[in-house]
């Protein structure tokens, strides 16, 4: 018997009651309905907020590529000492900062040239503006949108794993609290078997090894009711564990939800191939790579920008013509502006080059992967399809095997309360009950299992 009941995933060895029985001894345990398990997992699981996350990430990734579209302002303030051959203002060349030179001291020769330095200042702001890209931005925000859209498909994958991880606890409460109750009740009656032998004996009737055998079957039934009461804390363990809850005991309420009916296994097949959000990631994959490609290569096209300045500066060398500036250098006090377009173009950057050769390379890695999860996707609702119709169509025999059970019980009651039967044959019938009514329990437990596993597959909700 024992061998029967460990079948079931959730049922422990004697070993583990101990653990079960302080869980036990926690707080009441709460009820849940399979509708409220899975509405409370979706909020609080951390699986499902980091899918979520994820999504929010992508989204946000898009959004520096768009920033591209907007203004850059930057501003630099710099005092250097440098020489001044064939310029009066020098300064550092800025990142983003536009500023041409706007002087320059007198052409100096290899004899009059000097390398004493003179100071030079510079403070000032530059603007640049995007005008025309040929595209170039437009290819990048494609990529993240496609980015964006396999995010949201793994927050479906996501939703449905924890669906089915909900499911299974919730439907292996239901079975374990099955197994409980036959449990129990082949208890109660190896109890009054019990009573009735020891009666027997007591008047002579039976012979005491009738009595002994009584209380045997009693203290086996025991022992299955003290395992079978620690397989469904652990069911409820689990339960509890898979909506976010872990140490805490949550039974199983309400009605069990009704499924819908087994389609065709070709319509399964194609139902996968259209919903499933796996596949559907792992194609969004090799779409975004392709475009990861062309944005690559769309850096190579001329870039059109808008460009101002807004400056002072000073050298301190002798310029050309005119005055010094008022301060030697050390005072930004001549005034520039500028405004203008720009036309650049990456004519041949080898880096970008070896970047579009890796991302090509990519793309034969996404292929592979996409072309493999749909070869799995497939074998999995085969699998599944499978043990779907055989949890279906063992059901019925498992119900008459359990009906066939009872009565050969009742059968072997009224032989042992008339004095035919014996202590030997009534254990039989009662070994051949419970064992009927647990492997029930564990059928329908495997039906809506499997069910809802093929449900995952094919990305149907509960």
């Amino acid at each position: 018997m024992s061998l029967r009941i460990s079948r079931f995933p959730m049922f422990l060895s004697v070993a583990s009651l101990v653990s079960i029985a302080r869980a036990a001894a926690s707080p009441a345990v709460s009820v849940m309905t399979l509708g409220e398990a899975l509405d409370y997992a979706h909020v609080h699981r951390p699986e499902v907020l980091a899918a979520a996350a994820r999504v929010d990430e992508a989204v946000a990734q898009a959004a520096v590529t768009q920033s591209h579209w907007l203004p850059s302002v930057v501003g630099t303030a710099q005092l250097l000492a440098t020489t001044t051959n064939n310029t009066t203002g020098s300064y550092l060349g800025a990142s983003s900062f536009d500023n041409p030179r706007v002087s320059a001291t007198r052409a100096e020769t290899q004899a009059t040239a000097s390398l004493i330095p003179e100071a030079s200042s510079l403070f000032g702001v530059s603007g640049r503006q995007e005008l025309f890209d040929f595209g170039q931005i437009a290819a990048q925000e494609a990529a993240d949108d496609l980015r964006s859209d396999v995010r949201r498909f793994e927050v479906v994958s996501t939703w449905l794993l924890l669906d089915f991880d909900v499911e299974e606890a919730y439907f292996a409460v239901l079975a374990a609290r099955s197994v409980v109750d036959a449990a129990e009740q082949a208890y109660q009656r190896a109890e009054v078997h019990r009573d009735m032998a020891r009666a027997g004996v007591d008047t002579g009737l039976r012979r005491p090894i009738e009595l002994t055998r009584a209380e045997a079957l009693l203290d086996r039934f025991d022992l299955e009711r003290v395992r079978a009461q620690a397989g469904l804390t652990s069911a409820q363990l689990a339960f509890g564990a898979s909506i976010g809850i872990p140490g805490r005991l949550l039974d199983a309420g309400g009605k069990v939800p009704e499924t819908s009916d087994l389609p065709s296994l070709d319509v399964a097949l194609a139902r996968a191939e259209e919903r499933n959000p796996d596949l559907a990631a792992a194609l969004g994959k090799l779409r975004a790579q392709r475009q990861e490609t062309r944005a690559i290569a769309a850096t190579e096209r001329p870039n059109l920008y808008a460009s101002g300045a807004l400056s002072g500066n000073a050298g301190g060398a002798m310029p050309t013509s005119g005055e010094a500036p008022v301060g030697n250098g050390l005072l930004p006090l001549v005034p520039n502006w500028d405004i203008g377009v720009v036309l650049g173009w990456p004519l041949y950057d080898p880096g970008t080059v070896a970047r579009e050769r890796v991302s090509r390379k990519a793309e034969e890695v996404a292929r592979g992967d996409a072309e493999a999860t749909r070869l799995h996707l497939l074998s999995s609702v085969g699998r599944a399809y499978v043990a779907v119709e055989a949890s279906r169509d063992a059901l019925p025999i498992l119900q008459r095997t359990v009906q066939a059970a009872i009565a050969n019980a009742d059968q072997a009651n009224a032989r042992f309360d008339v004095g035919l039967g014996n202590a030997v044959e009534l254990a039989d019938a009662e070994d051949l009950r419970i064992t009927a009514e647990i492997d029930l329990a564990v059928g329908r437990f495997e039906l809506n299992r499997t069910r809802a596993a093929l449900a995952r597959l094919l990305a149907e909700t509960p």
